[in-house]
């Protein structure tokens, strides 16, 4: 049986972690066989599918009902659901998101399938079909079997590489009649910064700590984020002391990022902090306390004063462009 991928977009653009899905899939297809179907909801533009076929998608369906395009849980649940059933899917693969989650626990109900969240790798299939997840905000693993017919995985950011050497898949425009009942909950409006990368999609981001010392030291940090074209972040406690806006605040408690390369500046690296960024792929630390915590995290670190590194490093990155 076939394999059905639900993909999420913003803004007309297809999110890199549905990407990820998609190539998840094109994975499971070749253990266990069937094809990758993708989904598409809302208003995506017409050069995000090749994208798609390039993931390791075999065929691509799209409703581009405009009222999709806000996320609507339970019209998106309805949609998913009819078109599973229509492509004759056993297994439902999608990006783990605050969308993703809310979708996935409403179909899994809907389709009676076994859910599993936070994947972090393809499953075993000597034995069932055991998949590992990433538990104890990631410090831990546990490896679960799911027994029902019908599946739902929900894959953690940057576990999967995207494939590029996909074929070409046909894009195939269905026209589905979404129920006003699922349409009860309206979103009236949304507001985003701009001008900047945002957090959780950024695909690297810069963070500094307090050993930063002050407000009118920032400059460093927002230099070094601009030479890799990075999202900006902060501890906690920069956050509680006002040094910068709450909605910049990275860890357990404030905004939970997993980009490819995360840089901690001046950051001891608490465990609620810690929480917030290890499903990062590749983690820099830059702090003049050699026994700092984060450094047991870190995949590579400086030991030195962030006043003499980070402007260094600014200047190598900037050198190279």
């Amino acid at each position: 049986m076939s394999i059905l991928v639900y993909i999420e977009q913003d803004q007309g653009k297809i999110k890199g972690s549905s990407l990820e899905a998609v190539s998840y899939a094109a994975g499971l297809s070749e253990l266990q066989g069937g094809e990758v179907n993708v989904l598409g909801l809302g208003s995506i533009a017409d050069g995000e599918w090749s994208k798609v076929g390039a993931a390791g998608a075999n065929a691509i369906y799209h409703i581009g009902d405009e009222r999709l395009d806000q996320g609507v849980i339970l019209a998106h649940a309805d949609a998913i659901a009819n078109v599973f059933e229509k492509v004759g899917a056993a297994t439902l693969v999608l990006a783990k998101s605050s969308l993703g989650d809310a979708v996935a626990a409403r179909l899994a109900v809907k389709l009676e399938a076994g859910l599993v969240s936070n994947v972090v790798g393809l499953p075993d299939l000597s034995n069932g079909f055991v998949v590992r997840r990433s538990i104890f905000t990631g410090k831990a693993f546990a490896d679960t079997s799911i027994d029902t017919e019908k599946k739902i995985l929900a894959v953690k950011k940057n576990i999967h590489p995207i494939k590029t050497d996909g074929g070409e898949a046909k894009v195939e425009s269905l026209d589905l009649t979404i129920s006003e009942e699922n349409f009860v909950a309206k979103i009236t409006g949304a507001e985003k910064a701009e001008g900047e990368i945002l957090l959780p999609e950024a695909d690297v981001v810069v963070s500094g700590g307090r050993g930063l010392k002050g407000p009118e030291n920032w400059n460093m940090i927002e230099e070094l984020a601009d030479s890799l074209n990075a999202a900006k972040g902060c501890s906690k406690p920069v956050s509680d002391l006002g040094w910068r806006p709450h909605h910049e605040h990275v860890g357990q408690t404030g905004v939970k990022v997993a980009p490819t390369l995360y840089v901690a500046v001046a950051i001891s690296g608490a465990i609620q902090h810690l929480a917030g960024v290890n499903a990062s792929k590749y983690i820099v630390v830059i702090n003049n306390d050699p026994d700092a915590p984060f450094f047991k995290a870190a995949d590579y670190g400086i030991v030195g004063d962030a006043f003499d590194v980070v402007p260094k490093l600014t200047q190598a990155i900037k050198a190279l462009k």
